[in-house]
């Protein structure tokens, strides 16, 4: 049976985090044999991350397409222009149409997931939230993943870009946005050899020197299956917002998240949220609380894994989320199947 065709519009709005999002969802529907068509108002960050494209996907400029696919996902309530919800009121089998929000693990995600908002022209827009139970929709993940995890070579992958452990050295890495703690960070890694790999964009800005004992490691551009594999070759992972946070789940190695930092603090909800989520021991608890600001000093480096591995596990049973919305996708009045 023949796939579906899905228009997947995106507004890039800061730090790649939707390009990245939107493009592993498209990759991910590609190999699944359905045509996805892009709609994004800033392309230029696919450069970095998907430079050779992926089967079935094809990148358009913003408005798009004059008609309407079989599906239309606006990511993070970016609205689809006026011309393309016209056309998907003038077809005879309107398509579904998602807003896929964005990812939190706050408990009222449960409550407005897959809930309908009828429109005045007649259509029905659908919300559909990541989450990190079995009553949302999942994480991004691709077949073969954990395979292709257990199968990494962290050192031959190291040596690729010219790096080197020396003996007893962990390696690090660095993904974050601008934040007070990093001298205390810093301070942190220098009690024991780091090596502390840096990927482009806020880290190379922030950390331009560091005290004895850590190695700087600054990389270019990643392509997305690198970004995992940095994240892979880490003893010890901070990364920041949806796109990185997904990822080092998968990597199952300790991480400390950042949440991008809000004026009204409801970041501090977020955080919360997702320790609860993650069945966090107190020092995770105090490690993530100082490295997003709402509490005091706190160790950052010495964070056990077995929490991490488990919350790896429980979520690997759950169906990740191209297959949750494919799944949503034939339950919905008047749609094709999907395959």
């Amino acid at each position: 049976m023949p796939g579906l065709t899905w228009d997947l519009y995106c507004r890039v709005i800061d730090n790649l985090g939707d390009a990245g999002v939107c493009w592993r969802l498209a990759a991910q529907l590609g190999a699944l044999g359905h045509r996805v068509r892009l709609v994004i108002d800033d392309a230029a960050p696919l450069a970095h991350l998907a430079p050779r494209g992926a089967p079935g996907v094809q990148v358009l400029a913003w408005p798009g397409p004059a008609t309407a696919g079989d599906v239309v996902i606006e990511a993070f309530g970016c609205d689809p222009p006026e011309a393309t919800v016209a056309a998907m009121a003038a077809r005879a089998r309107p398509p579904v149409w998602i807003n896929l929000e964005y990812l939190s693990a706050e408990d009222w995600v449960e409550r407005s997931h897959g809930l309908p908002s009828p429109q005045r022209n007649g259509l029905t827009k659908w919300f559909f939230f990541p989450g990190f139970t079995a009553r949302t929709g999942g994480l991004l993940r691709e077949p073969g993943l954990q395979a292709q995890r257990e199968a990494f070579d962290r050192d031959a992958w190291l040596q690729q870009r010219g790096l080197q452990r020396t003996p007893g050295e962990r390696v690090v890495t660095l993904f974050c946005y601008a934040n007070p703690a990093l001298p205390a960070l810093l301070a942190e890694l220098s009690a024991s050899p780091t090596l502390l790999l840096l990927p482009q964009g806020w880290p190379q800005r922030l950390v331009s020197s560091a005290p004895a004992g850590v190695r700087l490691a600054p990389l270019p551009w990643l392509e997305q299956p690198d970004f995992d594999h940095l994240l892979w070759a880490a003893d010890l992972n901070f990364v920041r917002g949806e796109d990185s946070l997904v990822r080092a789940v998968w990597a199952g190695a300790p991480f400390v998240w950042q949440a991008y930092p809000q004026d009204d603090g409801v970041h501090a909800a977020k955080v919360d949220a997702l320790l609860v989520r993650l069945q966090a021991p107190p020092e995770v608890r105090a490690a993530w609380q100082h490295w997003n600001g709402l509490a005091g000093a706190a160790p950052l480096t010495t964070l056990p894994a077995t929490p991490f591995h488990a919350f790896r596990a429980r979520l690997l049973a759950q169906d990740d989320l191209a297959r949750q919305l494919l799944a949503f996708v034939e339950t919905r009045n008047g749609t094709h199947p999907a395959c």
